[in-house]
C-alpha cells in the first residue's frame, strides 16, 4: 500500500506539515524506520530515537518541532494514540484469504450466503446457516446449523460457531475462537457437597458421593454488532436463554465466558479472564488480565478490575477493585502497605516485650 503523507493526514483528520507528497508504505518504530516509513514518535521519549533510523516523516504530538528532528514532513493528530486506530487500518496488508468460495470448502445447499462472501479452504458451513454480505470465513472454520453472522464480519482460521448462534455485523474472531459449546452444567440427585459448602461456608460432613447428571444447553449465544473476540476464547451456550455479549465489547485471548452470562456494551475484557455462569456485567467495564468473577454476581457499569482480581460478591457502579477477594483498590493497597509493615511491627512488639519483662524482673 502506498499513500502520500497528505492522504494519510486527511484520512485520520490530522494536521500535516512539511512535504505532503512524501510516499508512505508502512509504519515503523523510530529507530527502525526507513525513508518510506512513517515513524511512530507520539511522545518526546520515542522521538529521541528518530536519529537512529532513516525516517523522513513521523507521527508526532501537537506542537512538536519536527524540523529540528531532521524530518521532511510530519503528521500532528489531536490524540496520537487514537490516531493509531486509523493508521493501522489504512496500512494493514491483511491475510490474503482471497475471494469467493474455495473448492475444498463444504457449503450446505440450504445455507444462505450474502454478496461477496469469502469462504476459505476446508471451511464448513452447515445447514440453514446465514452469512452476511462481504464477510470472510477463514480456512478450516465451522459454522453450525442455523447460525447467523452479520455483514462485514471477519473470521480468521479455525473458528467454530455452534448451532443457532446469532452474531451481529462487523464481527471479528481471531484463530481458535469457539462460540456455542455446551455450558459446564451438572447436577446431583440429592444436595451436592458444593451446595452444602455454599450454605455452611465449609462444612460438608453429611454429604455423600454422587454421580453428576448433565444439563443440556438449549439457549445458544447472541452477540451484538462490532464485537471482537481473541485467540482461543470460548463462549458457552446458555441453558435455557442465550448467553449474551453486547455491542462493541472486545474480548481478549484465552478468556472463558460461561453459560447464561450477560455482558453489556463497550466492555474491554483482557486475557485469561474467566466469568462464571449467570454473572451479569454492565456497560463500559474494563477487566484486566486473569480476573475471575464468581457465578450469579452482578457487576455494574464502569467497573474497573485490576489484574488477577477475584470477585466474590457483586460490585456497584464505577468501583475500581483489586485483589483476592477483590476490594476497592484504595482499601486493597492500604492493606497491602500494612502487611508490608508487619515484620517491622512484630520486631517492635518483640523488643517492647523484652524491655517490659526485663524491667519487671529487676524489681
Amino acid at each position: 500500500m502506498r499513500y502520500s503523507l497528505g492522504e494519510i493526514a486527511a484520512a485520520i483528520e490530522a494536521t500535516v506539515v512539511g512535504d505532503e507528497s512524501l510516499v508512505i508504505t508502512g509504519l515503523e518504530e523510530p529507530a527502525r524506520a526507513t525513508a518510506t516509513d512513517l515513524a511512530l514518535a507520539s511522545t518526546p521519549k520515542y522521538a529521541d530515537s528518530l536519529g537512529q533510523g532513516g525516517a523522513k516523516a513521523a507521527l508526532l504530538w501537537g506542537g512538536a518541532d519536527w524540523q529540528s528532528m531532521g524530518l521532511s514532513g510530519a503528521i500532528l493528530p489531536a490524540r496520537p494514540r487514537f490516531a493509531m486506530s486509523g493508521l493501522t487500518q489504512m496500512l494493514d496488508p491483511g491475510h490474503n484469504f482471497g475471494t469467493g468460495i474455495h473448492p475444498s470448502a463444504v457449503v450446505d445447499p440450504t445455507a444462505a450466503l450474502g454478496d461477496s462472501v469469502t469462504v476459505g479452504a476446508n471451511a464448513v458451513i452447515g445447514p440453514e446457516a446465514r452469512i452476511g454480505d462481504n464477510s470472510v470465513i477463514g480456512a478450516q472454520s465451522f459454522i453450525g446449523w442455523r447460525a447467523e453472522i452479520g455483514r462485514d464480519s471477519f473470521l480468521r482460521e479455525q473458528v467454530s460457531i455452534g448451532a443457532r448462534v446469532r452474531i451481529g455485523a462487523r464481527f471479528i474472531a481471531q484463530p481458535g475462537v469457539r462460540i456455542g459449546g455446551d455450558g459446564f452444567s451438572y447436577v446431583t440427585p440429592e444436595k451436592s457437597g458444593v451446595e452444602e459448602v455454599r450454605e455452611t461456608l465449609g462444612d460438608q460432613s453429611d454429604t455423600q458421593a454422587q454421580a453428576w447428571a448433565r444439563i443440556a444447553s438449549l439457549g445458544a449465544v447472541v452477540i451484538g454488532d462490532d464485537v471482537e473476540i481473541g485467540i482461543n476464547t470460548g463462549i458457552d451456550s446458555g441453558t435455557i436463554r442465550p448467553t449474551q455479549i453486547g455491542h462493541r465489547t472486545k474480548i481478549d485471548n484465552l478468556c472463558h465466558i460461561a453459560h447464561n452470562v450477560i455482558i453489556g456494551e463497550d466492555n474491554l475484557i483482557c486475557g485469561q479472564v474467566g466469568i462464571a455462569g449467570s454473572a451479569v456485567i454492565g456497560n463500559f467495564c474494563v477487566f484486566a488480565g486473569q480476573c475471575g468473577i464468581s457465578d450469579n454476581l452482578t457487576i455494574a457499569d464502569r467497573v474497573v478490575l485490576g489484574a488477577a482480581s477475584k470477585v466474590m460478591s457483586s460490585v456497584r457502579e464505577a468501583k475500581v477493585m483489586l485483589g483476592y477477594p477483590a476490594t476497592e483498590m484504595k482499601s486493597n493497597l492500604s492493606s497491602y502497605k500494612n502487611i508490608r509493615r508487619l515484620p517491622r511491627l512484630l520486631d517492635d512488639v518483640s523488643a517492647l516485650k523484652k524491655s517490659v519483662f526485663k524491667s519487671g524482673s529487676s524489681d
